[in-house]
């Protein structure tokens, strides 16, 4: 076996001590915890409740930092750029990884090389909501008056090339039906035409849709997840509904920028999940609709480019384009 030259070999015993002592200095001052979306959202909530409690357990401030727009690609870019010390993490989410490296030519991040996954910290899977002007009560009833009324019926999303767009656009090509898809410039907005009946369908999270369902302004037909969600066990899944094996599921999850030593990686690991573990926050996420996982960054890395093969052929197969 040949080995090492006595330089390089002394090269990654530095590189790898120099590892070893920035992790043992960590956090040395405040961590910005970038979010790529305004506050009040899913994934600002979730960011927002792990650096509360962070701050609690690590001696230094974690200060959540909302930079909004380009379906957080601006973030992601802020993120790209900063030192690889631990102190900036990124509230990473399906877009980035999965879905705008497939729709856009140009981005200010490489997502092989520029974010590092830490953790998974939530699954957040989509209900499809139904405006009480069309009679389907289920999923299956719903795919019988679609392939009735082919291109007579809309669908709203948060924009296109959004992940309730791309749910929506999965679901019609696992079910061979033609609806009409109505872009929104964000959910608030698709949710006030939806409650008018200006558009009748749109897929979307638990959280902002269920008040609406339980005060009998929407149905629900079905929910994304491959089994029944633990806090809503009187839905539905899709897949039991006639679609076997669908799943639509977006999710967040914390990076931080190529280059952060493993050691800061583990630290931030074992932090965030903690969190995760404690059965408030644990609670407060699953009436929300948001599982929480808490994976190894190896299987939050595997995680993400499963979905970005699953994402990427979703918008060959709809043909989605942005301007």
């Amino acid at each position: 076996m040949n080995k090492l030259p006595r330089f390089l070999l002394a090269g990654l015993l530095l590189v790898a001590t120099a590892g070893v002592a920035s992790a043992q200095n960590y956090p040395g001052k405040t961590i910005r915890f970038l979010v790529g979306f305004a506050p009040g959202g899913s994934t600002d909530i979730v960011a927002r409740m792990i650096a509360q409690e962070m701050s609690k357990n690590i001696g230094q401030q974690v200060a959540v930092d909302n930079r909004p727009g380009a379906g957080s690609a601006i973030a992601a870019e802020l993120t790209a750029k900063a030192p690889p010390d631990g102190h900036t993490i990124f509230a990473c989410t399906t877009g980035v990884f999965a879905i705008m490296p497939f729709l856009y030519s140009k981005l200010g991040y490489n997502y092989e090389k520029d974010l590092v996954p830490v953790t998974q910290t939530g699954s957040l899977p989509y209900i499809i909501v139904l405006h009480p002007s069309l009679p389907a009560k289920n999923v299956r009833e719903f795919i019988a008056l679609a392939k009735a009324r082919p291109g007579q019926i809309n669908f709203a999303s948060s924009g296109i090339g959004t992940a309730s767009h791309l749910s929506a656009e999965y679901f019609k090509n696992a079910a061979k039906i033609d609806l009409v898809h109505v872009p929104y410039k964000g959910t608030g907005n698709a949710m006030v035409d939806l409650l008018a009946g200006q558009v009748v369908l749109m897929f979307d999270q638990p959280v902002s849709s269920m008040p609406h369902v339980q005060a009998g302004k929407l149905k629900v037909l079905g929910i994304t997840t491959s089994r029944r969600f633990s806090t809503m066990q009187d839905i539905p899944t899709v897949a039991e509904q006639g679609l076997p094996g669908f799943e639509a599921i977006s999710w967040s999850g914390v990076c931080a920028p190529g280059g952060t030593p493993r050691p800061i990686i583990d630290r931030l690991h074992t932090e965030i999940v903690k969190v995760l573990k404690v059965p408030d926050i644990r609670d407060r996420l699953l009436r929300d609709g948001i599982e929480p996982v808490g994976n190894t960054p190896e299987e939050f890395l595997a995680h993400t480019r499963l979905e970005a093969q699953k994402w990427s052929k979703v918008i060959r197969d709809a043909n989605v384009k942005v301007q």
